[in-house]
């Protein structure tokens, strides 16, 4: 017997999380919850507004469609139109049919601001590698740089990462850099795509020795059919976010061709909900266990979904309290 429940949850953010200059109040998506002998897959389909190209409603219309096929005997064909339907209903199929390994990757890079002493307590608590993010490109970036070098100066073990979202130029690029001392750059694993243009952000990482990491550019090539990873030259690490890439097994291609050409592989939060950031957890550990995964995004929110981050002592909101907006059972 085949049964397929879908719900609709909506859970209350931190009040100063802004996202491409919109506050984002609430997170809301769709939780795919899939039943066969006596196994249950659960999958989270969230777009993220001003990252994915679909919006809740085309997601709904989409997985309702191949839920009706699955419920009635056919193959869940993952190979969706949209990358957040695509990435929920294959981890879910993934989940269901036990693939998905019980360990996760917990201890995720920490996102921090403004002032180093607030990160020592989450460094002291970390096992092994002490690696932190911060965004920068949302002031000016002699500010920035001046900012990152605090850091570096004041926690000599630490290692960063930094993510730009394409905020500058390459002249400003350049002005953020010379605020970092040429002995403090390596310590710096990477920033995420510092300018508007890729072959700028190519050229700020051979004028300045600090190296990058493709996010945006890498999303946005995975939607191309005739889109190859070799395209991305010049980088050391590649940000993968499933949900903005879609199905899992693509996600897991992209791993394996990073790792045969010696980047680095990230998996990376499209700010799920606790449910969906816990399986993140487990796929990292299960491919890409010696990297620390960039899932520290539940601390911008009020609270969690059916599965309790470890350690987190925000509320937990059961499943059965979100909206079922659609069900269907093979009886």
């Amino acid at each position: 017997m085949r049964k397929a429940n879908l719900y609709r949850y909506q859970l209350e953010m931190d009040s100063g999380v802004i996202l491409r200059e919109q506050r984002l109040t609430q997170r809301e998506g769709w939780i795919v919850e899939l039943f066969e002998d006596g196994r249950v897959g659960r999958g989270e389909i969230a777009p993220l507004a001003g990252f994915s190209h679909e919006s809740m409603d085309q997601a709904f219309v989409e997985v309702v469609a191949r839920l009706e096929k699955w419920v009635a005997g056919e193959a869940l064909n993952s190979t969706c139109h949209y990358p957040s339907v695509a990435f929920g209903l294959s981890m879910a199929e993934y989940e269901l049919k036990g693939l998905l390994g019980e360990k996760g990757s917990y201890q995720a890079a920490p996102l921090c601001n403004g002032d180093p002493d607030d990160l020592i307590p989450a460094l002291d608590a970390m096992h092994g590698e002490k690696v932190a993010k911060i965004k920068v490109g949302l002031y000016e970036p002699i500010r920035d740089g001046m900012l990152i070098s605090l850091f570096l100066e004041s926690v000599p073990d630490l290692q960063l990462r930094l993510d730009a979202n394409r905020a500058w130029d390459l002249d400003k690029a350049k002005l953020f850099a010379k605020k970092i001392k040429p002995s403090l750059r390596s310590r710096i694993q990477f920033i995420e795509e510092p300018c508007r243009a890729p072959g700028d952000s190519l050229i700020f990482a051979i004028d300045t020795g600090i190296a990058i990491g493709w996010d945006e550019t890498l999303q946005n090539g995975v939607m191309n059919p005739d889109f190859n990873l070799e395209f991305l030259t010049g980088a050391k690490a590649i940000i993968i976010k499933p949900m903005l890439i879609g199905n899992i097994e693509r996600c897991i291609q992209l791993i394996e061709k990073a790792q045969a050409a010696g980047l680095m592989a990230v998996i990376s939060s499209s700010i799920e909900s606790s449910l969906g950031l816990d399986q993140l957890a487990r796929f990292a550990h299960q491919f890409t266990p010696m990297t620390t995964p960039g899932l520290d995004t539940l601390q911008l929110f009020k609270e969690q979904l059916h599965t309790s981050w470890p350690g987190s002592d925000l509320p937990v909101r059961s499943l059965s309290a979100q909206t079922l907006v659609w069900h269907q059972s093979s009886d």
